[in-house]
């Protein structure tokens, strides 16, 4: 019976995927002698680094790489029992190197398309493997960043779900120059990312990783290893959507919001701004009648602030902050509206209203706070 394809995460004890039959007459490497390190094998210390979570690149130790022998296969599945690879429909089966790790060198002359069959307990998984992709984020995008201009940050870091190279999944990034390693961990994995180590997109600080099967509604943070060797689980600072508080997690999100404010967009850029008129209601969203959600707002604010003769509202912080009985100043991301009220796209549905009543929206965005939280913006990478 074939494999079903699965997401990178490990199985659910309720879903029991079927279990893979070896197929007869496919290549399986043997294994080492004594004294003899097994095919798949890598260098001491960049395994020390690797399972301890601090290295820079685990894309150039993990997946498949040329070797003089043929190509080598590794793979790290710390709670698997077993694991193959398949390519082509056949099977090989990878040697157990310990500490969760499995390789074994092929005797191919290219590097093939393939997949991992992986073992756990007695169900065998077939998945796509996260250390096989091209980096998923553009030198274009990192010279950008590099030089302090990119101006769409939210498009370049955070999670972004999406199709690499054939494939389905959310490409997580996170800015962290300080760090010695970044892990992802979500609920696709537990929430232990010892199997989903990040690479370093180099001198910019930018940490990558494209996990296949991952999409809209994973919640995930990203776990770093600092400079003196600690860790820590942190939120995205630039996720776009987050847990409702006091739950602490990031959200991926993917927004199916279709904007109708063409006219009021299309005005805004033939009126002369020192020109025109200016008056600004000021209001914080959670306390102006108390216990409405965004789209409720957007039922009532844009008709109130239109009576009184107001051209524009200023929004206080709605991006997510810990306490909510406060201002929202101290927010733990940038582009996440806050999930006490609603969903993002809830949010852009009220913006969309006050545009198409007329009313330009002002928001106060604070890039300068950074809550103490253990899971939030100080320290974030180390000091």
């Amino acid at each position: 019976m074939a494999a079903r394809n699965i997401s990178v995460s490990l199985p659910a004890p309720e879903t029991p995927a079927p279990k893979v039959a070896p197929k007869s007459g496919a290549p399986r490497p043997g294994r080492g002698a004594p004294g003899i390190s097994p095919p798949g094998s890598m260098d001491a210390a960049d395994r020390a680094r690797l399972l301890a979570g601090a290295h820079h690149d685990p894309h150039s130790l993990l997946g498949a790489h040329p070797v003089p022998d043929g190509v080598v296969f590794r793979a790290l599945r710390p709670y698997a029992t077993a694991v193959a690879v398949s390519v082509n429909g056949q099977r090989a089966e990878l040697d157990d190197l310990g500490d969760g790790l499995f390789g074994t060198v092929l005797p191919l002359e290219v590097i093939p398309e393939y997949t991992l069959l992986v073992t756990y307990g007695n169900d065998e998984y077939e998945m796509q493997d996260p250390y096989r992709f091209l980096p998923s984020l553009g030198e274009f995008d990192l010279h950008l960043f590099g030089e302090g201009r990119h101006e769409q940050l939210w498009k370049a870091l955070g999670a972004e779900p999406m199709v690499h190279q054939g494939v389905t999944g959310t490409r997580f990034t996170v800015w962290a120059p300080n760090a010695r390693g970044v892990r992802v961990i979500g609920d696709f994995n537990y929430w232990d990312g010892t199997a989903f180590p990040m690479r370093s997109l180099g001198f910019c600080g930018v940490w990558e990783l494209f996990v296949p099967g991952v999409g809209e509604g994973a919640l995930y943070k990203f776990e770093i290893t600092r400079p003196n060797g600690s860790r820590t689980q942190r939120a995205d600072p630039m996720a776009r959507s987050a847990e409702m508080p006091p739950a602490t997690a990031s959200v991926v999100h993917q927004s199916h919001h279709k904007w109708r404010d063409e006219e009021w967009m299309a005005g805004r850029g033939r009126r002369p701004v020192h020109l025109s008129p200016f008056s600004v209601y000021e209001v914080h969203l959670p306390s102006w009648r108390p216990g409405l959600t965004y789209r409720q707002l957007a039922d009532q604010l844009p008709a109130y602030v239109s009576d009184l003769g107001f051209t524009h509202v200023e929004l206080m912080p709605v991006a997510e902050h810990p306490f909510g009985g406060s201002w929202g100043y101290q927010i733990t991301g940038f582009y996440a509206p806050t999930a006490r009220l609603g969903t993002p796209d809830d949010f852009k549905y009220l913006v969309d209203a006050l545009h198409r009543a007329g009313i330009g929206v002002i928001m106060d965005w604070v890039p300068a706070h950074f809550p103490r939280d253990e899971w939030a913006l100080a320290e974030f990478d180390g000091r």
